[in-house]
């Protein structure tokens, strides 16, 4: 069977004994989300057959279903050998909108909330030598104020910036095989001043554990110690390889925990802020970033291949943009397997939008999985900063629970002393790193004359001063701008930001007057153009959604990527 998206899902923590489950599963809708109650689990011949792991939602699913979804159910067999049972058997899913409910052999194996983060189950003790069933039930509401849905819309239909749902399983899906010892987790830790790798690793089980760094093939360090429970060790690096925006220069690392075996890698590079600037390994960089939304034609949340994933990253990097805001949606890790390659800097994101944020039950919806993944992606060179929201507006009249942010941003901070976190884009910042607002003025003069005035006044032009309110201490910038509007064709629900530019002309006119009032503005250390692509009726990418270009990418790429007034 020819098995879609069948490269290892993350490069980061590699193993030679896995299994990719993706392909053909049996499906089944459940809108009355009762089948368990009617005996699905014991049912022999199913309704459907679906392609995992692209949602029912979308064209490469086979279903292409758009209507609401509240629940629907996955069963595969397969297949498990004596020898594969004499070690752990680890079920690992990328990701699954919403609620998931594992069952192994008719038994309830696992349970999971959460859309976003990625999760995995020891069934070892559910398998038998032989043929084993997996059934998966996913529950999902974007209706549910408790349930953050990003991107995906509330309405039947997509409209303006929110499009088409996602249900189910959106990533890939496998086994993994690993002996009764073997390594849990890990945390990576470059010192770019002194050449130098600290790796923190929690194990299962009692033996040797060592590490191995390699640059291009040539040992560049390693150390080994006895270890059960958490071990520490640190690498003196060979040679400095430095980690830095367009040049990736990965190191290979090797991490072995008695028969366990684990391939990785990592960038040196380290990031902090200076009044400011923000810098990486020192160096002060102009962050000419660009909304990326991680939408496709025909798979919604999901790419179609590996290749798509990094086209992405290649077609902003050819506009002459070095980094990508995340938006409002968490990435799999291939996609930032492929920033970490190229040097994109990109900002780590969460779809909190849906979740009803003035509520303090929303701390219990999302610290579990926004934790979940800060955990999995802080390996990630190319993640720069961390983003848990986005937008806050009032709900229903109701102002954001501050202490629902503030919490957010605080155990972020926690669980990640390496980088900053912004605690809610643009608006309304209760305890941040980064002061960020987002302004979609479409006329160049007024939006130059409104940022100048931070370096001639120390004042943020701010369009929401009773609500928040910037301090004239600390790194700022505008995070969202532009949105111009070009559609293709007699589109009737064709939505942007502003009145669209009627000529080419004059789109370049407002986009490189705009660009010019932030990248000649020393104390703006970035910006966020929206957007990389359209999204099905938002029509103001850089490129249309088939990823064809609208206009001569050289054109973009001379505007933004000349020197800033604030780099070194």
């Amino acid at each position: 069977m020819n098995i879609p998206r069948a490269e290892h899902p993350n490069p980061q923590a590699e193993r030679k004994n896995w299994l990719n489950l993706n392909g053909e599963w049996d499906f089944e809708f459940d809108f009355g989300n009762s089948k368990f109650d009617s005996g699905i689990l014991e049912k022999e011949k199913w309704d459907n057959r679906i392609i995992v792991p692209f949602c029912p939602e979308s064209k490469l699913s086979g279903i292409e279903y758009t209507d609401f979804i509240p629940a629907v159910w996955y069963r595969r067999t397969v297949n498990i050998t004596a020898s594969q049972l004499e070690g752990r058997v680890i079920l690992h899913f990328g990701a699954v909108d919403y609620e998931t409910k594992l069952y192994i052999n008719g038994k309830k194996a696992g349970y999971h909330k959460g859309g976003y983060s990625s999760f995995g189950f020891d069934i070892t003790d559910y398998l038998t030598e032989g043929e084993n069933v997996i059934c998966v039930n996913a529950v999902d509401d974007v209706r549910n104020p408790l349930v953050p849905r990003g991107k995906q819309s509330e309405e039947l239909k997509s409209h303006a910036c929110d499009y088409t749902r996602t249900t189910g399983i959106w990533q890939t899906v496998w086994l993994e095989f690993v002996p009764k010892s073997y390594i849990k987790s890990f945390k990576l830790f470059p010192d770019y001043i002194n050449g130098a790798l600290t790796v923190s690793a929690v194990v299962e089980g009692e033996g040797d554990f060592s590490v191995s760094a390699s640059y291009e093939g040539k040992p560049m360090g390693s150390f080994s110690k006895t270890a059960s429970g958490t071990v520490t060790g640190e690498i003196k690096l060979a040679e400095k390889y430095l980690w830095e925006p367009g040049c990736g220069r990965l190191y290979d690392l090797e991490l072995s925990f008695g028969e366990d075996t684990v391939k990785s890698y990592f960038g040196l590079r380290n990031v902090r802020i200076d009044d400011y600037k923000f810098l990486i390994n020192g160096k002060s960089v102009f962050q000419r970033l660009v909304l990326d939304q991680g939408f496709y034609p025909d798979g919604i949340y999901t790419a179609p291949t590996e290749q798509a994933l990094e086209n992405d990253i290649r077609l902003s990097l050819a506009a002459g943009f070095n980094g990508a805001r995340l938006h409002q949606k968490v990435f799999e890790p291939r996609f930032l397997y492929h920033c970490d390659k190229l040097g994109y800097l990109v900002w780590g994101e969460y779809g909190n939008w849906g979740l009803d944020w003035s509520n303090i039950a929303a701390l219990e919806s999302m610290l579990t999985e926004w934790c979940e993944c800060v955990e999995r992606d802080f390996n990630h060179p190319a993640i720069i900063g961390w983003c848990p929201f986005n937008e806050t507006w009032d709900i229903d009249g109701r102002k954001q629970n501050d202490e629902v942010l503030r919490s957010i941003y605080r155990v972020t901070k926690c669980l990640d002393k390496t980088r900053p976190c912004i605690d809610t884009s643009g608006n309304f910042h209760v305890e941040t790193d980064i002061y960020d607002v987002h302004d979609y003025d479409q006329n160049p003069e007024t939006f130059k004359e409104n940022y100048d005035k931070l370096m001639t006044e120390n004042v943020l032009f701010e369009r929401f001063p009773d609500r928040q309110m910037y301090s004239g201490k600390g790194p700022a910038f505008v995070s969202e701008y532009g949105g111009l509007q070009w559609s293709k064709g007699d589109r009737g629900d064709a939505w942007g930001y502003g009145n669209a530019p009627k000529t080419e002309e004059e789109f370049f006119a407002r986009y490189k007057g705009l660009t010019d009032a932030l990248l000649d503005n020393y104390r703006m250390f970035g910006f966020c153009y929206t957007q990389l692509t359209d999204i099905e009726q938002e029509q103001n990418g850089v490129y249309y959604y088939d990823r064809t270009p609208k206009f001569d990418t050289e054109k973009f790429r001379k505007i933004n990527s000349r020197k800033a007034a604030i780099e070194d």
